[in-house]
């Protein structure tokens, strides 16, 4: 199945920005039964664009744009292949919880067992846990992960807007809404609970209506793996209360949302910033042709920050939620 991919992403501000630096995580990964075969990224005013890979093994474009300009607009492209995958068993080996050790743990998984800035446990999250009954796993680790999956879909309302990019899991906890982003992270956080390396995924979801899937079929989407010694990797989708499959294409993993926001950066000026946001997967036919993209073959460190003596006249620009 092959599927195209456009994402735009397009920042307006109320009077002149005279600099703007941005980081990009849009680059669909090859790996796990997907195949980019086309990308292209380009911006409005024109920038250079230079990449690295991240620790994670993510593509990252950045930009610094020194021009004068009042809209700045990025436009993704992507062509990418995915293959039918197999079905999770019905249920993971008797023995499984017993393979959470030194033996079948890499250092990457046990750093994926630790809290991080928006996947870890908090007073709201240990209410909930008690309440749903989930301070101890049931059964298996899959089956374990299959009950939590359907809790957490059973338990909260979807509703773009409750939320806002930087919020905590409490919010969500506390309202019984949110979006992808949130139970997202509230999966990861109760499975590392349970001693199960977990790790944020950000991508995009092709949206069938007869599927009927809670999450916006116009913005990128979210989801959680968790990591099985017998399996491997193995994501589910607690928005739509299904595994993750040929319909979720992986862009980014990290530890949480703040390790692969799909756009982030600064621009100087004293102005208002306005955020717009549009996605688009459709099915596609094969490329007639594979187009090379930017291919790293010799990563290098992360851009430097601008200098203290500039903080001042720079602004945050504004983030997409993952919905």
């Amino acid at each position: 199945m092959f599927y195209s991919i456009r994402h735009i992403t397009r920042f307006r501000y109320s009077g002149p920005v005279h600099e703007s630096v941005m980081e990009l995580r849009m680059q669909p990964r090859s790996e796990s039964g997907q195949t980019l075969r086309n990308f292209q990224i380009a911006t409005t005013p024109r920038a250079q664009l230079h990449a690295y890979t991240d620790h994670f093994g993510n593509a990252v474009y950045h930009f610094n744009l020194l021009r004068q300009h009042t809209e700045l607009r990025i436009e993704a492209l992507s062509v990418i292949e995915v293959k039918d995958q197999e079905p999770l068993p019905p249920a993971a080996d008797t023995l499984e919880w017993e393979r959470y050790n030194s033996f079948n743990l890499s250092s990457e998984q046990y750093d994926l067992l630790e809290a991080s800035q928006f996947a870890k446990t908090s007073p709201e999250l240990k209410r909930f846990m008690l309440s749903r009954d989930l301070n101890a796993p049931r059964g298996d680790p899959l089956t374990a992960l299959r009950h939590l999956n359907g809790v957490i879909y059973d338990a909260f309302e979807y509703e773009a807007g409750v939320t806002q990019v930087h919020s905590p899991i409490a919010q969500a906890l506390d309202a019984g809404r949110g979006v992808c982003q949130d139970f997202a992270h509230i999966m990861i956080a109760i499975a590392r609970h349970w001693g199960m390396p977990a790790r944020y995924v950000s991508g995009y979801l092709f949206h069938r209506l007869k599927d009927k899937g809670r999450s916006s079929p116009d913005a990128t989407h979210a989801w959680m793996e968790t990591y099985l010694p017998s399996l491997g990797w193995v994501g589910f989708d607690p928005t739509n209360n299904i595994a993750a499959a040929e319909r979720h294409i992986r862009v980014a993993i990290g530890r949480d949302y703040a390790d692969v926001p799909p756009a982030r950066g600064t621009f100087k000026g004293d102005v208002d910033s306005e955020l717009g946001v549009a996605v688009r997967v459709e099915p596609t036919t094969a490329p007639v042709r594979h187009e090379e993209f930017l291919r790293v073959s010799k990563p290098m460190s992360a851009p430097n920050k601008p200098l203290s003596s500039q903080q001042q006249s720079y602004y945050q620009q504004q983030q997409q939620q993952q919905q």
